[in-house]
């Protein structure tokens, strides 16, 4: 029987194809759109959810993982593994988490949830860190205790294109979106740890990708300070979108120039973020790398 494995749900952007490339399992996030049911990565993919999230009078919600769900997939994947590491989003975000912790209380310590206080791009960053460690030969009690002591150690910077999935959601007033929209403002906002909270307002989408990069510099060069002067490999930057990928190649342009890199990769970022802000968006990460 092998020995750690590591478990995830699509709020990492973590694709079935990706997940059997890195050798993880991964629990597809349910929404519905309409009154029907669809689960992303099976029956919703990028392109049909924006299809959808697009039409006027579209009604889009999401929910938690159901337990026999849950428990389904830990109850597969523990014929296979002496013990797993579930790493679901952040529990500032959604209450799976908190139900995933009450629910691997009878198995035992085989199951160990992470309260990771991430989504997207970043939760990626903790399973890859995940793996790195089991691979080092760490238990899955250990590995949930080394990424929960850097849970928070990670910033996703997003731009907003439009007003219009703010203000459906009631996160903005019709007014502030209609002024905002005759201003041309793109605003930028947060998620360091358990909230997505508004960073900056911008006139225009330049000024917003400007702020963006200063708000990930100030964070290397203060929030990250520490593992700098241990002189540790600190940074994973990537790139994320909701869609139009064809954005992709000047803003990973634009990073790898403002942070000297060769290179930098990113990923969607979740539906579950999405279905907020809609379409059009922009964004920028920074993780802390998990040392073994």
């Amino acid at each position: 029987m092998k020995s750690v494995a590591i478990v995830t749900d699509s709020n990492s952007g973590i694709s079935r194809e990706l997940a059997n490339e890195l050798g993880i399992f991964v629990l597809p996030m349910s929404f519905t759109v309409n009154g029907r049911v669809y689960y992303e990565g099976i029956d919703l993919t990028q392109e049909s959810f924006f299809e959808k999230l697009k039409e006027k009078e579209t009604a889009v919600s999401t929910s938690q993982p159901s337990v026999m769900e849950v428990q389904s997939l830990w109850a597969k994947v523990l014929k296979e593994y002496k013990s797993i590491v579930y790493i679901p989003m952040s529990s500032g975000l959604s209450a799976s988490c908190e139900t995933a912790s009450a629910l691997a209380e009878d198995y035992g310590g085989r199951v160990q949830v992470v309260n990771n206080h991430r989504i997207s791009v970043t939760q990626y960053q903790s399973v890859r860190d995940a793996l790195t460690l089991a691979n080092a030969g760490y238990s899955a009690l250990q590995i949930r205790r080394k990424l929960e002591s850097e849970s928070f150690e990670s910033s996703i910077y997003i731009m907003v294109d439009t007003l219009h999935y703010l203000k459906r959601g009631g996160r903005i007033t019709p007014a502030a979106a209609m002024i905002g929209s005759v201003l041309h403002l793109k605003p930028v906002l947060q998620i360091q740890g358990d909230k997505l909270d508004s960073y900056a307002k911008c006139r225009g989408e330049k000024m917003a990708r400007r702020t963006m990069l200063d708000a990930v510099r100030k964070d290397t060069e203060s929030r990250f300070a520490s593992y700098a002067e241990k002189g540790e490999l600190i940074y994973h930057y990537s790139w994320s979108y909701t869609d139009h990928p064809e954005n992709i190649k000047g803003w990973e342009q634009e990073i790898c120039k403002e942070f000297s890199l060769s290179s930098i990769e990113g990923a969607p970022l979740a539906l579950s973020i999405c279905c907020h802000i809609g379409p059009g968006a922009l964004a920028v990460t920074c993780s802390h790398i998990v040392q073994p």
